[in-house]
């Protein structure tokens, strides 16, 4: 299929949100594939981190329910083509407000973050080679290793796709504009790695091989006050 218009803003044409099946726990993920979305087993604040590029740390004043009970989303898009992530974020955006009734406001407040900053020796980014095109974003995990690889990405690209494995809100001081392909490899679980020429942690596979450091550091950020949301009705 081919991508959808730039400046398209597509929202669900059809969706069916439900409880998910507690008897399928590991059944969860992401599947965007030409107009057909498949969300599963996620909750009120994962579909808020993936829509809006935050971390959970930055969602406050949420019921209980929003951040433990867990859904599955199918949809298709009512535009044509296959969106790319950033008109995915906005239809769950649109989704969350529509079929969750989120209502929010933002406020600054100081928290721990990370913050991304280019390492001593500079970095080893790879400009992209196609920079014209949209950002792209695939993983893929054996054991405790993860290779993760960006095309086309920006920085905020790549904190939207590592933020879910982080503690803490991550954020940009590297100052980098440009597009980058990108791929890293790590461990994930150090302390369970069962190969001992495994690749590094993530903090040090991004320093070695992107020439990129997280830094910790307490800062003003945005955090998103919850000020309504309800359970979707049957459907």
């Amino acid at each position: 299929m081919k991508p959808m218009a730039a400046d398209a803003h597509p929202s669900f044409a059809v969706a069916t949100i439900k409880p998910h099946d507690p008897n399928y726990p590991r059944r969860q993920g992401w599947n965007f594939g030409g107009d057909r979305v498949s969300i599963q087993n996620q909750s009120i604040a994962t579909m808020m981190m993936f829509a809006y590029s935050i971390d959970p740390h930055q969602i406050v004043d949420a019921p209980d329910w929003a951040l433990r009970d867990r859904w599955d989303v199918e949809g298709t898009t009512d535009t044509p083509g296959e969106p790319n992530l950033h008109q995915m974020q906005e239809m769950i955006q649109k989704a969350l407000s529509e079929r969750f009734g989120l209502l929010f406001h933002r406020q600054k407040r100081p928290l721990p973050v990370y913050a991304i900053q280019i390492a001593k020796g500079g970095t080893k980014l790879t400009p992209a080679a196609h920079p014209e095109h949209e950002a792209g974003q695939r993983a893929n995990g054996q054991g405790t290793e993860m290779t993760a690889i960006y095309s086309s990405a920006t920085i905020q690209d790549f904190i939207l796709g590592e933020q879910f494995f982080l503690d803490r809100p991550l954020i940009d001081q590297t100052g980098l504009k440009g597009k980058y392909d990108i791929t890293l490899r790590y461990t994930h679980d150090e302390a369970n790695a069962a190969d001992p020429n495994a690749p590094p942690g993530l903090f040090t596979a991004i320093q070695e091989q992107l020439g990129l450091k997280l830094t910790p550091v307490k800062v003003p950020v945005d955090v998103f006050v919850i000020d309504h949301v309800e359970q979707p009705s049957a459907n």
